[in-house]
């Protein structure tokens, strides 16, 4: 949905184009900086996808939000002072929510790329991670990239930086999915011939699926992801900024990308 979740997964020009105007007519747009609301508020909303582990998906035991992004949210919230409030939205309808001010922020691997910052602002990155194919465990074919892949069929996360990119290569069926367990259903019985998600996803899945799947082949390279926020509150962003950059400097994010992944995704890759 990177991730990320690497990014609408999970969305055009046109997508953008709305929430920047819907953003611009959000009730207290041009009220005070965002900042101060939330500490009168207490809360900090928080939407996630809710379906795209490690990153974020719903325990099976406690019914709540867990994964890296939930702990990264919840270190910021609790730096910020105040009381994490999730709200799990499709990945198609994350971008417009935060647009509509349902949400203040979202954590859940949105990538920072040059179309989405003409409509939202973005923390520093907090996540690195690469586009990478998934394919069936008994499939011969090797597809060193994506244009090896013309003529096939990719599934991909709806409106995802990965859309877009499997969009981008002339030849290549695309289809799309709201969430990432249809895409890798349909993957392991053979509607699709390869699905394209985030490296650090993948990791995690091939240790906890049972399908008959398998990582192929990056395809791209590393994308940041970061905290995205409606525009017009540069107090906010710079507490944000802050937060990420001291849990960067005293390993409070190295311990949680450890946690989750087993290396630490928090930095560059050299």
């Amino acid at each position: 949905m990177g991730r990320h979740r690497q990014y609408t997964a999970r969305r055009g020009v046109f997508a953008l184009g709305l929430a920047a105007m819907l953003a611009a007519l959000a009730p207290g747009a041009a009220a005070a900086d965002l900042l101060a609301e939330l500490k009168a508020r207490g809360t900090l909303r928080i939407a996630l996808e809710g379906s795209y582990p490690p990153f974020n998906f719903m325990h099976g035991k406690t019914g709540q939000p867990a994964g890296y992004d939930v702990d990264v949210a919840r270190l910021v919230a609790r730096r910020l002072g105040v009381r994490p409030e999730f709200v799990t939205t499709e990945w198609a309808a994350i971008l417009p929510g935060l647009a509509a001010g349902k949400v203040d922020v979202i954590v859940s691997q949105v990538g920072i790329t040059a179309q989405r910052e003409q409509a939202f602002d973005f923390s520093r990155p907090y996540t690195y991670s690469y586009p990478q194919l998934i394919v069936r465990r008994n499939d011969r074919a090797s597809y060193a990239s994506l244009t090896d892949l013309k003529g096939r069929t990719v599934g991909v996360g709806q409106g995802s930086v990965f859309e877009q990119q499997a969009r981008a290569i002339p030849g290549i069926v695309v289809r799309s999915y709201p969430a990432t367990p249809e895409n890798l259903q349909d993957l392991a019985f053979g509607r699709i011939d390869a699905a394209l998600n985030d490296s650090l996803m993948v990791a995690y899945l091939l240790k906890h699926s049972a399908l008959p799947i398998k990582a192929g082949a990056r395809v791209g390279a590393a994308g940041r992801m970061g905290i995205a926020m409606r525009k017009g509150n540069p107090e906010f962003k710079a507490a944000l900024d802050r937060i990420l950059l001291d849990a960067g400097a005293d390993g409070s994010l190295k311990a949680l990308s450890m946690k989750w992944f087993g290396m630490d995704a928090s930095r560059p890759p050299p």
